[in-house]
């Protein structure tokens, strides 16, 4: 049996998550306390037919239990089947904003404040982040994405070879909480400011001709495949499935996009599994097109 434990700061989706997992054919239990893991995966093998993948989430909630988080990762030691562990994580302003919108009392919260809430809830799960196999930022995520890119994690899950996530990104709606590596792309000039380039994206031609022709680009990335290449054998040591660098420009719909695609592509050339998630691409035009549509 395999048994994902999917754990994270509260409003960061993890009952989402759950939903969708159990549309992947998971058995999945919502909020169950870490001590009863043993006994849960007993049970799924135990029964009949036996259950052969099954999600739980583990949260902070469990300091209501007096439960530390060392409590918690020992028993997550004392499982004897194979687990993953994906942390859902988001920024502070987001995970404030979500409570209030749905006026939610926050389970670590003074008085069930979502500020000193998020912040306590933070160091208390610190211990289940640094051992998380998967770390997913929902900050910028969509409900009604949300189960295309679980699923499209999934086939990841029982996979041991490591896999390269490229993503872009704009600065001006943050850093994903979720990258190993992030790159600033702002050293060179904008294409926003050129009237041609602008409608465009780093996905087109003129864009990337445009980026790729920029003085010292070419050893840019040629530094940054070269470093890479050096340091995947050794994640591949610590058992990391995912390795993300985030390549960041102004809007993240030009440069940080072409950077992306070319590192992308020079991986796939040598074999590796590769991915490419452009976070703020539509984003970026839609607020594009109605600064230009009202001027």
């Amino acid at each position: 049996m395999y048994l994902l434990i999917v754990t994270g700061l509260s409003g960061a989706g993890k009952s989402l998550a759950l939903r969708c997992l159990e549309e992947q054919g998971y058995f999945c239990v919502d909020n169950l306390p870490s001590s009863m893991l043993k006994e849960f995966v007993a049970l799924c093998n135990s029964a009949t037919p036996a259950i052969q993948k099954a999600a739980v989430t583990v949260d902070s909630r469990e300091s209501l239990l007096s439960h530390s988080s060392a409590t918690i990762t020992n028993a997550f030691d004392q499982l004897d089947a194979p687990y993953e562990l994906l942390f859902l994580d988001a920024r502070d302003d987001v995970l404030m904003k979500r409570y209030n919108e749905v006026r939610r009392r926050h389970p670590l919260g003074e008085a069930g404040d979502a500020a000193t809430g998020v912040k306590h809830e933070r160091v208390f799960l610190q211990p289940l982040r640094d051992r998380a196999n998967y770390i997913l930022d929902t900050s910028d995520i969509k409900s009604r994405d949300f189960s295309a890119l679980i699923a499209k994690m999934l086939p990841e899950f029982e996979s041991k070879n490591l896999s390269l996530l490229f993503c872009s990104f704009g600065y001006k709606r943050g850093v994903p909480v979720d990258a190993d590596f992030v790159l600033d792309m702002r050293f060179m000039p904008n294409p926003f400011y050129i009237p041609e380039l602008r409608p465009l994206s780093g996905l087109d031609a003129p864009v990337q001709e445009f980026v790729y022709s920029q003085p010292l680009v070419s050893a840019f990335f040629d530094g940054v495949e070269q470093m890479l290449e050096s340091l995947i054998p050794l994640y591949m040591e610590q058992d990391k499935h995912i390795l993300r660098v985030c390549f960041g420009c102004t809007g993240g719909r030009h440069r940080s996009v072409a950077a992306a695609e070319e590192l992308a592509k020079r991986f796939v050339q040598r074999g590796m599994n590769v991915r490419v998630f452009h976070r703020d691409l539509n984003s970026e035009a839609a607020d594009i097109k109605e600064r230009f549509d009202k001027s």
